[in-house]
């Protein structure tokens, strides 16, 4: 039987690319098969927001022959095109959308990938059905009136998925979205976060929390200084050793239930 690899939803190869005048990675390549649900976990300067920004082409990487960013395929887009394949939410997009946007209106802004809705844009009624049941699924329903700026962070979360969900999209990408929730948002958030990979959407989490890494999320790359240093299951990344070497300090990994944590570790 003949052997048929997946699509790749990220390819990046031999990439260089700078924030300001700071040269974030050089020669950088990682690839992620659609499928493959993975976390990029790093610290703090790592590189994890310059790939965000990468990805959601907020900025580009340095021309070089042999050098490209590819998503699905393909390293040019039309946006509005590229809305239906891959999902992407971010704090920037949250601290960018407009305060005054009503619930309904930041789910349907998906449509047409805009910061809240315009005169110009139409909506069908199956827009609105389709948006209505994507507030439905995410619990969030009772709120669509309701004003972006007057909502939670746990509800602004909740919309802002709710906003890549409208079109389907057969990836999502999402950048460290338990920050800032209580316990109970953060479990519900990841809730909703794994029905969405047991349904087979390929989810590629950005993040420095262990504990927002859901048990269906099998591949972790670990990033530091603009590198990958270490990149393969979870069982054989998140040791207290890796994790120890990732963050300068002496960690202790713990798993419950296919979550994992760390504690110090003062026995070192």
């Amino acid at each position: 039987m003949a052997y048929h690899r997946k699509e790749n939803v990220i390819d990046m190869h031999r990439v260089t690319a700078y924030s300001g005048t700071t040269c974030v990675f050089r020669d950088f390549s990682l690839c992620i098969e659609a499928g493959c649900s993975t976390a990029i976990l790093g610290p703090n300067g790592s590189g994890k927001t310059t790939l965000m920004k990468l990805l959601s082409s907020d900025i580009y990487p340095v021309a070089e022959p042999g050098s490209h960013v590819k998503i699905f395929g393909m390293d040019r887009w039309n946006v509005f095109d590229l809305r239906t394949r891959l999902g992407i939410i971010s704090h920037d997009l949250q601290h960018d959308y407009l305060r005054g946007a009503r619930g309904i209106n930041v789910i349907l802004s998906g449509i047409y990938a805009s910061i809240d809705t315009w005169q110009n844009q139409q909506f069908s009624n199956d827009d609105l059905q389709k948006a209505g049941e994507v507030m439905d699924d995410l619990g969030i329903g009772t709120l669509k009136h309701r004003a972006f700026g007057t909502m939670s962070t746990g509800q602004q979360r909740r919309f802002l998925l709710g906003r890549a969900l409208i079109n389907n999209p057969d990836a999502l990408l999402l950048d460290e979205p338990t920050t800032g929730l209580d316990l109970s948002a953060t479990f519900h958030y990841l809730d909703q976060l794994r029905r969405m990979m047991q349904s087979g959407k390929t989810v590629m989490l950005v993040t420095h929390h262990l504990h927002e890494i859901p048990p269906e999320i099998e591949r972790i790359v670990l990033l530091k200084e603009g590198h990958i240093v270490g990149d393969g299951n979870k069982t054989d990344m998140l040791t207290s050793e890796s994790l120890s070497s990732l963050f300068d300090y002496p960690l202790q990994v713990v798993t419950v239930n296919g979550y994992f944590q760390v504690l110090p570790d003062k026995r070192l």
